[in-house]
């Protein structure tokens, strides 16, 4: 049996689920998540958990019972604490500010850079970081760090000078430059 799979999902007290078929609604004091499941397996609710089942040790089951047993984890903890990506920019001149809820970047392009957050996401730009540290927030785990890659893709961090957007304790392995005329 799947490691991940067999262990049930504890919920916290101010967090209901409703399943109705292969559906799953979990509800928090942060919000609320929906996911269609596939069929095949069982998800039921007992003990103040979610216990997740497979009908047999096909390869494909057991496959689908970890990654359900997680999505179901990640759903509970979003709806109750919620996700939070962290980016840092490096380089001169470039500089994060919160313009409503839209963020504006400047990172080196003729333009601004404004990012509008989807719903249930925000940004939040620390006063004391200068513009240099951006937080994502939100409820689904998937979105919170598709939102904190395009981010970091306006201005990937490069090699040589360490430029750029790139998450909080990222390495970026550096190269040397050129070596010049000898």
């Amino acid at each position: 049996m799947s490691r991940i799979g067999k262990q049930p999902v504890p919920l916290p007290d101010k967090v209901s689920v409703t399943i109705d078929r292969n559906t799953v609604k979990v509800i928090g004091p942060k919000g609320e998540l929906s996911q269609d499941f596939n069929p095949d397996l069982t998800v039921r609710q007992e003990n103040g958990s979610i216990v997740v089942e497979r009908p047999s040790d096909l390869r494909h089951h057991k496959a689908l019972h970890g990654l359900t047993r997680s999505l179901l984890a990640n759903m509970v903890r979003g709806v109750s604490e919620g996700f939070r990506k962290t980016l840092q920019i490096q380089g001169v001149g470039y500089q994060a500010m919160l313009q409503g809820k839209n963020l504006q970047l400047r990172l080196g392009h003729s333009h601004e850079v404004i990012v509008e957050p989807p719903a249930h996401i925000s940004f939040d730009v620390p006063k004391d970081s200068r513009g240099t540290i951006i937080h994502v927030d939100g409820i689904d785990k998937q979105v919170v760090g598709q939102v904190a890659a395009d981010i970091r893709g306006w201005r990937p961090p490069e090699p040589y000078k360490g430029k750029g957007v790139r998450y909080l304790g990222e390495y970026v392995r550096r190269k040397a430059g050129k070596a010049g005329k000898r």
